[in-house]
């Protein structure tokens, strides 16, 4: 036997709101970008490296290279960490959209996190490591560790 519960259509009603909200809230900034974002990357995950580096070595250090154009210097951070380099780059551009109907202003941060990681072969010298950027371009010298020379003695001695 069947029973009519005053609460279904409440709850029916309210559900039916929520998954209207949900729709809306999924059409709309910065929601819609975040999803577009992530369809374009299952469509292309690694289209390419997120910046150009070059690697030189010396015999005492090594010269990394990193080509960040339109980079700002405080938005880059440089860590050695278990005898690797890692640039990372966070660059974030504040927009801001002015509705005039309305008499409104929203802005908008997007936020772009770009990193490298570059492993060594050699131990390196953290404490000796220096770094510069001029014109979009990062030159880090690593130092390589030096280790102590160990000199062979003849049998006979």
């Amino acid at each position: 036997m069947a029973t009519n519960h005053p609460d279904r259509p409440k709850k029916h009603e309210a559900l039916e709101q929520w998954f209207k909200s949900m729709n809306q809230l999924m059409q709309e900034k910065p929601v819609k970008g975040i999803l577009q974002s992530i369809d374009d990357f299952f469509r292309q995950p690694f289209p390419h490296s997120p910046f150009n580096i070059a690697l030189n070595e010396t015999e005492k250090e090594y010269i990394v290279k990193a080509e960040l154009p339109g980079v700002k210097r405080d938005q880059i951070s440089i860590n050695i960490i278990n005898n690797s380099l890692t640039i990372l780059v966070n660059q974030t551009d504040v927009t801001s959209e002015i509705n005039d109907i309305a008499r409104s202003e929203k802005h908008m941060a997007s936020t772009r996190r770009l990193s490298r990681t570059i492993p060594f072969s050699v131990p390196v010298n953290e404490r000796r490591t220096r770094a510069s950027y001029r014109d979009g371009l990062l030159e880090v010298k690593v130092a390589k560790k030096q280790g102590k020379k160990i000199d062979i003695l003849d049998q006979d001695e």
